[in-house]
């Protein structure tokens, strides 16, 4: 079994699909790649990347956690934000890995991948620092990084901006994640989305995902803005939701595949003990 498949975005930009939901984006040049995220760490992404490529490739990361970095250690230069660095070393055992791929593509899949399927553990991975107001030249194309934390301390946004693409990993989306130990209060998230909301403004067209549905609509971040301050002021819908353990809400209705009943796009899931900077309520 394949773990991953991937299909043409346009001639420089390819899609890659994981079955357990992650996508992740191949960027293409004369000369160079850039791959944004790396999946788990099962099935052998990078001779998946070989199968579509034959340029170096660099990969970068949207942010440390185990969905998104665990394929890094087969990879020989990686860029990711140092500040989540600790949130790396601490997901990146080959049986919590073995936990997720269960708990999101199911026993049946997860039992056809064995020990030798899974990369290395590698607590002590070397990464390129990734900061805000960092650009690359990935042949004639610019992939300008954008810090935006709340999901992790380190979550970046990545713009490539000849083609007006905003790719917001997991830092804004239909089912963002604010809830565990490692996402900011509610407030100070909301502060980042509206500051990052602001400043990218004008500069993109089309808005990517890191999860289900790869495209949504150029509106998300300004409906997570009114969703935090529907959470905050106590008028969300508050679905109860659990994950890995951990218990939260998700702040408006929506279906399995986290798409809103209202059909906006942009939700959170949330913890309401972490609603302001203070720790209060």
């Amino acid at each position: 079994m394949n773990y991953y498949t991937s299909e043409k975005i346009n001639e420089n930009l390819t899609l890659i699909r994981s079955i357990s939901g992650e996508l992740m984006y191949l960027l293409e040049s004369e000369d160079s790649c850039a791959l944004i995220d790396s999946c788990v760490g099962v099935g052998h992404l990078k001779a998946y990347v070989e199968t579509l490529t034959d340029k170096p490739v660099t990969l970068f990361l949207t942010h440390g956690h185990i969905d998104h970095a665990m394929g890094a250690p087969d990879f020989e230069k990686v860029y990711m934000n140092h500040k989540d660095i600790p949130l790396y070393q601490s997901q990146c055992s080959v049986e919590e890995r073995k936990g997720y791929v269960m708990g999101c593509a199911g026993v049946d899949v997860a039992q056809q991948f064995k020990d030798e399927d899974y990369t290395k553990v590698q607590p002590d991975k070397e990464f390129e620092n990734l900061q805000d107001g960092d650009t690359f030249k990935i042949g004639d194309f610019h992939l300008d990084c954008y810090e935006f934390p709340g999901h992790t301390p380190g979550a970046v946004v990545f713009l490539i901006r000849e083609m007006g693409i905003l790719i917001l990993g997991d830092a804004c989306n239909n089912s963002t994640f604010v809830f565990d130990e490692n996402s900011a209060p509610l407030d100070i998230y909301r502060e980042n989305v509206i500051f990052n909301n602001n400043r990218l403004k004008g500069k993109y067209t089309r808005v990517f995902l890191s999860h289900h549905d790869m495209e949504t609509d150029t509106q998300i971040m300004e409906n997570v803005i009114t969703v935090c301050d529907e959470a905050l002021a106590g008028k969300a819908d508050d679905l109860p939701f659990e994950f890995m353990g951990m218990k939260a809400y998700i702040a408006k209705k929506c279906n399995e595949r986290f798409q809103r009943e209202d059909g906006k796009s942009g939700n959170i899931i949330y913890n309401k003990t972490k609603l302001h900077q203070s720790g209060g309520k």
